[in-house]
């Protein structure tokens, strides 16, 4: 069964604890929170604060999406404020502080990820995945919400679902970008475990029946 991990960004900030309890009540799993720095991508979004504050109104797993410059900075900031998994991009630094970065992150007793935006090769994130928990392929380009699917990832997608099951790494596969009930089917069947959705679940009245959309290949 897939694990849906919709996206605070698309929630009600004025009412987000109770946004979140709905969620959990229909079937979530995971939260995304996606941090923008207004460098990395061109949008400023939330941040440690927000994430403290979260930490405290939910037991859910909290699934921490950087797209920041040198993020290595910040790692103990946010294992710290409660995140569950950090996720680092391959372009958000030279190699060796990602993996810095990476290592640090277990260190602290969290898990990891990696992450790729639509234009880099899959081959910047495989020296990284025997070391991360999650791989993360976004389907738009990062740093806004509501974009289309760009279908052009899933062969992407499903290269490294063949790299892991080859190698035999415990590590999942997260899809990011788009997701939505006719979309979702199409990443579950090239290889993903774990789809963010941010309107398709936040956007609905119904969300139980959002999520259990998202979960049908």
């Amino acid at each position: 069964m897939p694990i849906i991990a919709p996206s605070v960004l698309s929630a009600d900030f004025a009412r987000l604890a109770f946004e979140v309890e709905e969620v959990k009540a229909a079937g979530a799993a995971w939260l995304h929170f996606d941090v923008m720095d207004g460098m990395f991508v061109p949008n400023i979004s939330m941040g440690i604060p927000v994430l403290k504050s979260l930490r405290k109104a939910t037991d859910m797993f909290l699934d921490v999406h950087l797209m920041i410059q040198q993020p290595l900075r910040y790692v103990r900031q946010f294992c710290r404020a409660g995140a569950d998994l950090v996720s680092f991009h391959v372009e958000a630094d030279t190699g060796e502080n990602i993996a810095a970065a990476i290592a640090l992150t277990r260190e602290l007793g969290k898990k990891t990820g990696i992450t790729l935006k639509p234009g880099t090769p899959l081959e910047e994130m495989l020296p990284f995945i025997k070391d991360v928990d999650l791989a993360l392929v976004m389907t738009v380009e990062p740093g806004f919400g509501g974009q289309k699917f760009m279908n052009d990832q899933l062969s992407k997608i499903r290269q490294l679902r063949r790299y892991i099951d080859s190698k035999g790494l415990n590590c999942l596969i997260e899809v990011d970008g788009g997701i939505d009930e006719n979309t979702a089917p199409l990443a579950l069947k090239a290889g993903a475990e774990v789809l963010v959705a941010g309107s398709a679940v936040f956007g609905k009245a119904d969300r139980a029946a959002a999520i259990d959309a998202l979960k049908t290949k």
